[in-house]
């Protein structure tokens, strides 16, 4: 039937025929009880936890430890120790039963560039992660991702391939991000949902290949298996909320221990 819209000083007004007028009054009736609960309200605002000093601990460490690999520090029993031959992620090596590699790899940096521009970025990061889903958690995941995403890039590079670096549990984060906040908006994609998949792909593109031995397939590999954590942890905390203190802690003493147990494995495989 013939239409036409109009604006008046009293609004916007749909003309039709007389004797369309009975059902084009059906019509806006059925399209205000379809569109009732649309669109849907926002997600309410979970207030976020400071988490910036035990975060900003974890840096340090990483930044003490590099100097400690850097510098020739050598442990009681090894004449000398060489931490990149022993814990680079060696894609053979890891193939042939050194998991462990997965782990120490994300510990160790080319130079003192490659390691304050994970410092930076991954700090800024690891941070905002930390307040939204708790240290003990966010480490957990993080850690995770960076893991997996060593050993799924392992199976796909030639033998010789080694590579080293937290970035690639960054980029882990940047994928839990876009999950958690695709997964929180999904009924307002134009509003918030893929911005943050969409500056993680920008992110993974414009620094994912900034120098060897960094690795790009890791680094999305690293960020897809953030993606399924993120989802995972969106759930977690719509239906359960954040874990408690006591999770967190043992969380976050698990993560530290993982890497403690990899660096040992790696010591005692070496010799």
């Amino acid at each position: 039937m013939p239409v036409r819209i109009e604006q008046n000083g009293a609004g916007w007004r749909v003309l039709v025929p007389a004797p369309a007028f009975a059902r084009a009054l059906r019509e806006v009736r059925l399209f205000e009880e379809e569109n009732s609960n649309w669109p849907p309200p926002l997600p309410p605002v979970r207030p976020l936890e400071e988490n910036t000093l035990s975060t900003l601990s974890v840096l340090l460490l990483l930044a003490m430890f590099h100097n400690l690999t850097r510098f020739g520090v050598t442990l009681p029993g090894h004449a000398s120790t060489d931490w990149f031959d022993l814990g680079n992620a060696n894609a053979a090596s890891i193939l042939d039963g050194q998991w462990w590699r997965a782990v120490t790899a994300l510990t160790l940096h080319a130079d003192a560039s490659h390691l304050a521009g994970n410092l930076a970025i991954g700090g800024f990061i690891a941070v905002l992660l930390c307040r939204e889903l708790g240290a003990g958690l966010s480490w957990a995941l993080l850690l995770g991702s960076g893991i997996l995403g060593n050993l799924t890039n392992a199976y796909l590079q030639l033998p010789a391939h080694r590579s080293v670096g937290a970035s690639t549990a960054v980029f882990g984060a940047v994928g839990i991000f876009a999950a958690l906040s695709a997964m929180r908006y999904i009924h307002h994609p134009n509003r918030r949902g893929l911005i943050p998949a969409s500056a993680g792909l920008a992110l993974l593109a414009a620094l994912g290949t900034e120098s060897e031995p960094t690795d790009l397939v890791a680094h999305l590999f690293a960020f897809l298996w953030g993606i399924g954590f993120g989802i995972a942890a969106e759930f977690r905390l719509a239906t359960s909320g954040r874990p408690g203190r006591m999770v967190n802690a043992v969380l976050a003493l698990a993560s530290a221990l993982v890497v403690a147990s990899a660096w040992w494995m790696a010591f005692t495989a070496g010799g």
